[in-house]
């Protein structure tokens, strides 16, 4: 390392088909005198036909339902962090390829690819920023980057943030949204969870504040290393929350599972989450914990 067609119905979420792996559905176009490719969504939370810019102005919800589509790292850091105040950082760390990792197509052509499709060195922004006026250390995994997959990249980045944020005694925010360990850097890839983990436990013995902010979705290592860890523990609505998906649970112990397992609300319930907290919300909310643990 170095460094069944849906409803047209604009409110009824009846008989909606679980579209929620995809992050936004487009209305194309059809012919001459048809609206322009994107200008139009279709939630697949309720299935109404919402205008791009609505979702925009409502931080990228359904302006209907409250349906959270999913975003990038660029993205969630202009809606947390106070406008200008966020100074990214660790962006000089790539991958080396250690194990010369081959699938359908090598891993550094994998990785140069989303490069150029997403503009983002790797699957992770951080930075120091401030937050209503507060400051803290920001770390947001980047879905759209291979999924937001950690690999030794992205645990590096995640393991110097913290021991920044030690070092400062900042509160430490890391949103997640990830689909787990990557599995081109195989155990590489896991070593990044007990490194996180253990950057985390010199952080609380400083005395320090970690928010871990779970969001759609958090899966596999990631769920199972750093993003559990939090002394205070927000997920967005909804939020597929686990370690193995719900299908391979399922198929596993050979039992229906409960209704909205693995989501953001049922983990409240079971006390696995805090607390449910609406992107709209979620400024105030950090702010309110940073204020109260007096940081």
């Amino acid at each position: 390392m170095s460094q069944a067609p849906i409803p047209t119905s604009t409110k009824s979420g009846a008989n909606v088909p679980d579209i929620r792996t995809r992050a936004w559905t487009e209305m194309k176009p059809t012919g001459k005198g048809s609206v322009p490719e994107g200008l139009w969504l279709r939630c697949p939370g309720c299935a109404a036909m919402i205008y791009r810019r609505q979702v925009e102005a409502s931080l990228n919800t359904c302006p209907e339902c409250d349906f959270h589509f999913r975003i990038g790292a660029k993205r969630r850091v202009e809606q947390l962090a106070d406008t200008g105040t966020f100074v990214p950082m660790f962006e000089n760390l790539r991958t080396t390829d250690p194990l010369e990792f081959t699938d359908l197509k090598a891993y550094p052509d994998r990785l140069a690819a989303e490069q150029k499709k997403t503009g983002r060195p790797e699957g992770i922004v951080a930075g120091e920023a401030f937050v209503k006026g507060r400051p803290m250390m920001l770390a947001c995994l980047d879905l759209t980057f291979m999924m937001g997959s950690m690999g030794c990249v992205v645990g590096e980045t995640l393991t110097r943030a913290i021991e920044h944020a030690t070092a400062k005694d900042l509160a430490l925010v890391i949103v997640s949204c990830s689909g787990g360990a990557r599995m081109q850097e195989a155990a590489l890839s896991l070593m990044q969870m007990a490194k996180t983990s253990a950057a985390l436990a010199r952080f609380d013995d400083a005395g320090g504040l970690f928010i871990s902010v779970l969001t759609d979705p958090t899966t596999g290592g990631v769920t199972a290393s750093f993003a559990m860890l939090g002394d205070v523990i927000l997920a967005e609505p909804k939020a597929l929350i686990g370690f193995a998906g719900p299908r391979v649970i399922k198929q596993t112990i050979r039992q229906d599972l409960p209704a909205g397992f693995q989501r953001s609300e049922f983990l409240q319930e079971k006390g696995l989450v805090d607390r449910v907290v609406r992107r709209a919300d979620l400024r105030d909310e950090l702010a309110r914990i940073v204020d109260y643990a007096g940081k």
